[in-house]
């Protein structure tokens, strides 16, 4: 949730307060939201069959975790870069998991235990201590250097010494300092916390209060997170360029035909823009640039299961994946409106509201098509099914002529083979959806938008959104490797040129 520098409060306050926008303190984050995203295990396409040169090397434990260090790194700096939604989340355990329930019981056990000390007479409060010291760090983690009058409130308020004195001569009061702690709370959190720590105050148990408490400044620690993150991600990019591009050369150095892959992608794609343009002496018609763009667009075709994926989109493969499935959906999504719009008359398709309702419909119903989890012709018959009930429904509301059950059964039918590489609505709304990502592609540094193809108007919110997504990943993916693919390009256009 970003965080806003400019929440209202006092004119002493404000000058100490720390800025919303300038806490750039270090991320702490868990590596399974990456490991979510990246193949930590794709191997390389011909290490197996590599004869070593020499003995192998045992590798010491420490030079293990260097690596492993190393790579989650740039996995992780890579998924900042070309995600631009990218937040961290709390860990939340699957209900009934393993994990959660040694959680619950590590928790409970340690506010029981609280609860306990609290409950004797006179009260125990060495558990007390350690919370209030971890709170005061935290509450130091919000500051910048700068803000010296917070930090000394802090420090005379959450003095441990003397709370240690205070307690050994049972005059710790300890709502005191918990509404000391929530004010402070309130002064540094974001807007969007407001209401939780406002929250806070309604709590009068020591014991729950110090649970709720620690919840908000988890969350405060997130925010704090996330919007460092936010900031450093322009100067991140060209850091883990670089850096990626060096672990990459690192690896071609140890690898021979490393670029067999990017090879054989980019020679393909030259080969099928040479069959497409027969009046094509040679390659020298084609730009080397034309000739990436294409071989990107194709990346929404790639055969995952039976093609191994070209070697510098190994870290994106599985983002790649997502978007052959979102392209496939929306192929389908613009094949069935244009099938609609082609079965009935003018004055239904005009009707914006009910169209609306009809693409939210066939949007919903679509989820998960494309994966092996859903069968396709089930979908696409339930989906005929529907679409011919609520067709139907409208024209008797509305006062139109019904259909006839030969032009309903077309309409079935036309929609459960809409997915069929034969279809010829869905080979023209794929056709004109790769031409509008091909050109959105090829203007990105023009920072223009390029024209819309007539027959998709109708999912153009949805083709922008995944467009913006694509040309961000592409872009990014040009700046680490666009040397290899200049080198590859000019090798293959070159033989091109002299074969006779």
């Amino acid at each position: 949730m970003p965080l806003e520098p400019d929440k209202s409060q006092s004119a002493e306050e404000s000058s100490d307060e720390p800025s919303r926008a300038g806490r750039s303190n270090s991320v702490n984050t868990s590596e399974e939201s990456v490991r979510k995203r990246i193949r930590q295990s794709t191997p390389s396409p011909h290490r197996e069959n590599i004869p070593q040169a020499s003995p192998p090397r045992f590798v010491s434990m420490e030079e293990l975790m260097d690596a492993a260090k190393g790579v989650t790194n740039m996995a992780l700096a890579h998924e900042i870069v070309v995600n631009g939604g990218f937040q961290i989340k709390p860990v939340e355990f699957p209900q009934g998991s393993l994990e959660r329930t040694v959680r619950d019981i590590v928790h409970k056990a340690f506010w029981d235990c609280l609860e306990t000390q609290f409950s004797e007479d006179p009260p125990v409060y060495d558990h007390a201590i350690i919370l209030l010291g971890e709170i005061k760090e935290s509450l130091f983690s919000f500051l910048l250097p700068g803000h010296s009058r917070l930090r000394n409130q802090i420090n005379e308020v959450l003095d441990l010494e003397l709370i240690k004195q205070e307690a050994e001569n049972g005059a710790l009061d300890i709502p005191k300092l918990a509404s000391f702690t929530i004010g402070m709370m309130g002064t540094l959190c974001a807007p969007a916390r407001d209401e939780e720590v406002r929250k806070l105050w309604d709590i009068k148990e020591s014991v729950p209060l110090f649970r709720a408490i620690f919840a908000v400044l988890d969350l405060m620690k997130l925010d704090m997170a996330n919007f460092a993150i936010s900031s450093i991600r322009p100067h991140l990019i060209q850091q883990s360029v670089e850096y990626e591009r060096n672990k990459f050369q690192d690896f071609l150095e140890k690898q021979p035909n490393s670029l067999e892959l990017v090879t054989s992608w980019l020679q393909e794609l030259t080969d099928d823009l040479l069959a497409k343009d027969s009046a094509a002496a040679s390659s020298s018609s084609l730009c080397p640039t034309a000739v990436l763009n294409h071989a990107y667009i194709k990346l929404l075709t790639w055969d995952h299961e039976r093609k191994p994926f070209p070697e510098t989109l190994v870290m994106d493969q599985i983002r790649f994946q997502e978007m052959k499935l979102e392209a496939t959906q929306l192929t389908l999504l613009g094949t069935m409106l244009l099938i609609i719009q082609n079965s009935t008359t003018p004055g239904i398709t005009s009707h914006t509201a009910f169209m609306d309702r009809m693409k939210s419909l066939i949007k919903l119903l679509l989820e998960g098509v494309g994966t092996p989890s859903v069968n396709t012709e089930e979908a696409l018959a339930t989906i005929s099914e529907k679409i011919c009930v609520e067709l139907s429904n409208y024209r008797s509301q509305h006062g139109f002529t019904p259909f006839s059950g030969e032009r309903e059964e077309a309409l079935r039918g036309q929609i459960r083979t809409a997915s069929s590489p034969s279809n010829q609505i869905y080979r023209l709304i794929d056709s004109r959806i790769q031409t509008f990502l091909l050109g959105y592609l090829s203007a990105a540094n023009l920072r223009s938008v390029p024209e819309l193809p007539g027959g998709i108007s109708q999912i153009e919110k949805e083709l922008e959104e995944m467009a913006v997504k694509f040309v961000r990943l592409v872009n990014y993916n040009k700046m680490v490797f666009s040397p290899y693919y200049d080198s590859v390009l000019a090798k293959i256009l070159n033989k091109q040129d002299v074969r006779p």
